[in-house]
């Protein structure tokens, strides 16, 4: 493994919390944190870190895309269910129909039939 992942990963094992998004606050928790002598070390393992972290975040936002997408996948889903039941029901309701309709007739036969 590299020096500056290994280095990296030792201090974001301890103080994972103190980091964040930019650049030049993980190089103050860094100095905070530990001594690194050479400006050029420090710069790199900060510039490490704050790809790091970044890339967690990315990933964890995606993460979560995925799982709204799928969550909206299920509720569309469900109402299609629904729509089948809906439709069962509605296929009942023309036999009613055409039941009540055919007793309006014979009543309005029955009308005509008294006149």
């Amino acid at each position: 493994m590299d020096r500056i992942k290994r280095l990296s990963y030792e201090v974001l094992d301890g103080h994972k919390s103190k980091f964040g998004e930019d650049f030049a606050d993980n190089k103050k928790a860094l100095d905070q944190i530990s001594i690194v002598r050479s400006k050029g070390l420090k710069n790199e393992i900060a510039g490490y870190i704050t790809k790091f972290i970044k890339k967690e975040i990315r990933e964890e936002k995606a993460k979560q895309a995925r799982i709204q997408a799928s969550k909206s996948e299920q509720q569309i889903q469900e109402p299609s269910e629904v729509e089948i039941t809906e439709e069962t029901t509605t296929e009942e309701i023309p036999d009613a129909i055409i039941d009540a309709s055919s007793e309006t007739e014979s009543s309005e036969t029955k009308e005509e039939k008294t006149e």
